[in-house]
């Protein structure tokens, strides 16, 4: 009987690339001789055989009845393969504002998207940057947003949300449980020119899930593991109405976590919640309101655990103590974080389009603790002391147009971005930090006091210092297709800042009562990426990048920014993006080099003054790969190697400027891998294991003191039991391993967890 060549073969190649089909019942066995009489060029031929041959009999064909042609009912064809591509064909919004994707970009751009976070078991968005290659994150409580990418962290490194930075990350990107967003990207290297001050080692851009006129759904999902940990999450989308006329979408997600802790007395309790709707009022003009509200309080946060005297060399911990907590009985933190935007979007025409996101951003932030715990000289004892209360009052507003518009130059394609940023931070401390010991307990057993019987310490909160940072920015971008085969890309940002500091405490020389700086930086990107085959390319770019000599702008002092300009960032990148075994696998890889000049240091003939004459540097290479091995086993995995330093650094030790020049920056491992294996069993069934390496870290800028490098090791199996849920169990950590997940040179190491349990439930529906 006749086929339809054209659509057989498209079938078998959707089939061979492991996707989902709709098609219509038949005969099965006849498609599968058809295969084997005439063979084609598919990587996958053999599983395309196998998935027609279970098909029922009579696909593509019309059964005939008495003459009448009868069409038999859908068969829905779902491939066992596990997903877990690496994306680069996916559109990006942090490596560009052109809507390029990474294969697109000429720089490293990494997509994690909601089906890996979900994959991964990632449960908080520091378990997610696991996937970009080189990222390593901790969360010690006193920077719980610590980040380090390409040999840089702190504020060298920006954290976005929805495209947005609060200018604050250290602090404001504490870990946020992950159910609320859709996905994580990041940009490595210098960045600034996408989005303002900061971002010389990349940039990370968490974004919430939105409002979807994809139709109607319900997920939710309930996990309970060790330590009493679970969390309870509900998300939905519905259209509001039907008709013509204006259209409404309503998205909603909420999630409760709860944990007790790993470390003794430690206790952790959030929700959050995202909730948006678009409106379309016309064909052409949508409205999208987007509100996000996160409460989080840890009660008795864990600061760290002593390292044993000497404290030299590796890191020694007593493993009696690698549960213990010192902080008060009652120590806490909490954060109430709430998120506004409203974003309008108006397509002029097919080629040009305008966007305004109008935004603003309230946090308030509570410390109560006693913050660091050292041995005594014969290891007998820990004495504790630090004991610090302080709230941090922080409110941004801003307003962000954006214009697109597809355009050509002569015979070529050149399409532009353009728009300007106006916003305002303003942040208020109020700290309060008594010095000398607060008690010196035995290592194992002890009890820890109320944080207000610490003598000299009382209730009530007096404001320091306020810091307003006002910023316009324009900036303007465009990619030519100059061939068929090269294109250019390039970015341009001119920045005004304003920094004003009001003293509301005593005023001095070194803190006056009231001093304002202004910084100009212009920053930058121009690449070429080249297509050297329909599906490879190579590419190079040059980027800059201007962030704060020292500290924060949000919290700097008129001694870490006097006489101060921004610093600069550079870097050069080449690489290339490609699919390889007929398109099983997809690869990026990546040499970069990137300098940071006139960071602060400390003045040689002056130790108590700093001036800004330093510069770190780093250099590296990343790989990312995905690799459909068979038909029902995918791995993917990432490496990454840099060598960072400082090149020109003094640091004041007592009254004595010592140089630095040639060490490592603290934190900055030489080398980071990450591998994941999932296979599928079953169409019901499906199991994997992941492997993290973390190479050795220094925790002071002397090179004094390291902790020794690591691996971690993960496992998971999953049950579909119906379409559309599925029941996880998952373990974290297999070998218990204990290890440092932030090094310090107080001494302290910020421990990571041990092994870990978890089961969970999840459903869509």
């Amino acid at each position: 009987m006749p086929y339809d060549k054209k659509l057989l073969s498209h079938l078998i190649a959707t089939l061979c690339a492991g996707a989902t089909s709709r098609v219509i019942a038949g005969d099965g066995n006849a498609v599968k001789a058809y295969i084997k009489k005439n063979p084609i060029k598919f990587g996958f031929k053999p599983f395309a055989v196998a998935l027609l041959g279970v098909l029922p009999a009579g696909a593509f064909a019309q059964q005939t009845t008495g003459g009448t042609a009868v069409t038999l009912p859908e068969v829905t064809v779902t491939s066992t393969a596990p997903s877990g591509k690496l994306l680069i064909d996916e559109p990006s919004t942090t490596g560009s504002r052109l809507g390029l994707t990474p294969r697109e970009t000429p720089a490293s751009v990494t997509i994690v998207d909601r089906d890996t976070i979900e994959q991964r078991g990632a449960t908080d968005t520091q378990e997610i940057l696991k996937s970009i290659p080189g990222v390593t994150a901790a969360s010690p409580p006193g920077s719980a947003g610590s980040v380090f990418y390409r040999g840089f962290g702190a504020s060298s490194l920006t954290q976005l949300f929805n495209g947005i930075t609060v200018q604050y990350d250290a602090i404001a990107a504490r870990p946020v449980d992950s159910w609320i967003y859709d996905r994580v990207e990041a940009i490595g290297g210098p960045s600034t020119f996408l989005f303002g001050a900061g971002a010389v080692g990349g940039s990370i851009n968490y974004i919430t899930k939105l409002a979807s006129r994809e139709g109607d759904f319900t997920q939710a999902r309930a996990s309970y593991g060790s330590y009493d940990t679970s969390q309870l999450s509900l998300g939905m989308n519905r259209r509001l109405g039907s008709g013509d006329g204006v259209k409404n979408y309503l998205r909603a997600d909420i999630n409760r976590a709860y944990s007790n802790g790993y470390v003794d007395g430690n206790k952790r309790e959030a929700w959050t919640s995202a909730f948006s709707l678009l409106t379309d009022i016309t064909p052409r003009l949508s409205h999208t309101l987007a509100l996000e509200y996160q409460n989080e309080k840890v009660d008795r946060p864990y600061w760290g655990t002593p390292l044993l005297n000497p404290t030299t060399g590796d890191g020694r911990i007593n493993p009696d103590t690698r549960f213990k907590n010192y902080n008060s009985a009652d120590g806490i933190y909490e954060q109430t974080v709430k998120w506004g935007r409203s974003i309008l979007d108006y397509r002029i025409s097919d080629a040009t389009s305008i966007r305004n996101t109008l935004y603003h951003y309230d946090a308030l932030r509570d410390y109560r603790n006693v913050e660091v715990y050292k041995y005594n000289t014969t290891n007998t004892a820990v004495i504790r002391s630090a004991p610090y209360l302080t709230r941090h009052d922080q409110e941004l507003t801003g307003d962000r147009v954006e214009l697109t518009h597809k355009s050509r130059i002569g015979d070529m394609q050149s399409d532009w971005a353009t728009g300007f940023d106006y916003s305002v931070n303003k942040q208020t401390r109020f700290p309060r930090s008594l010095s000398g010991t607060v008690s010196t307990v035995d290592p194992v057993n002890f009890t820890t006091e109320s944080f207000f019987n610490i003598p000299g310490m009382a209730p009530g909160f007096n404001p320091d210092r306020s810091n307003t940072v006002t910023t316009l920015a324009l900036f303007l971008e465009n990619r030519t297709k100059l061939s068929n085969a090269l294109s250019l890309v390039s970015g341009l940002r001119q920045d005004q800042i304003d920094l004003e500091v009001t003293n509301q405490r005593t005023v001095t020389a070194t803190d006056p009562a009231y001093f304002k700086q202004t910084y100009s930086p212009t920053t930058g990107r121009v690449g070429l990426i080249y297509d050297i085959a329909p599906t490879a390319n190579v590419y190079v770019q040059y980027s800059t990048a201007a962030d704060p000599p020292a500290g924060i702008l949000t919290t700097a002092s008129f001694s870490q920014v006097r006489d101060f300009d921004l610093t600069t960032g550079k870097q050069i990148e080449a690489g290339s993006k490609f699919d390889f075994l007929q398109g099983r696998g997809v690869a990026t890889v990546a040499a970069y080099n990137i300098t940071r000049n006139n960071i602060a240091i400390s003045d040689p003939n002056n130790p108590g003054t700093t001036i800004p004459v330093g510069q770190q540097s780093s250099r590296g290479i990343e790989l990312a790969a995905s690799l459909k091995v068979t038909r029902s086993l995918m791995a993917q995995g990432n490496f990454s190697h840099v060598k960072a330093q400082y090149d020109d650094f003094m640091e004041k030790v007592g009254t004595v400027a010592v140089s630095r020049a040639g060490n490592t920056p603290t934190n900055i491992p030489a080398h980071v891998a990450n591998l994941w294996l999932t296979y599928s069993f079953t169409p019901e069934w499906q199991g994997g294991i992941d492997a993290r390496y973390v190479a050795s870290r220094y925790g002071n800028t002397a090179n004094t003191v390291s902790d020794s490098a690591y691996t971690l090791y993960g496992a998971f199996a999953s049950y579909r039991f119906q379409k559309n849920s599925s029941l996880t169990a998952r373990v974290r950590n297999l070998t218990d391993k204990v290890y440092a997940a932030s090094v310090t040179g107080t001494p302290m190491f910020y421990l990571g967890a041990p092994r870990t349990f978890e089961i969970a439930l999840q459903s869509n529906f």
